[in-house]
């Protein structure tokens, strides 16, 4: 992988850091969260993502790729 390449990785990881510790930080601070209520949010970035007719560009599409594998990785996680 070329050095042009590498922000991708950087950007997804660190996105998808930021958003697990968002959403532990909001399991510890609202009770009322619930896994659908997640899985709502989920179906959305879902729809987001299928709804590119303006182009977000490689940058918005590698944040929202990294937030929905952050929301699956959680949802999967405290279901277990």
């Amino acid at each position: 992988m070329g050095v042009s390449e590498e922000w991708r990785d950087i950007t997804y990881s660190e996105t998808f850091e930021q958003e697990l510790r968002g959403l532990e930080r909001r399991a510890q601070s609202d009770a009322s969260c619930t896994v659908s209520d997640l899985e709502g949010i989920l179906q959305n970035l879902y729809r987001m993502e299928g709804s590119d007719w303006g182009g977000r560009g490689e940058l918005q599409n590698t944040i929202l790729a990294a937030t929905i594998a952050a929301y699956e990785h959680y949802i999967v996680t405290i279901s277990a």
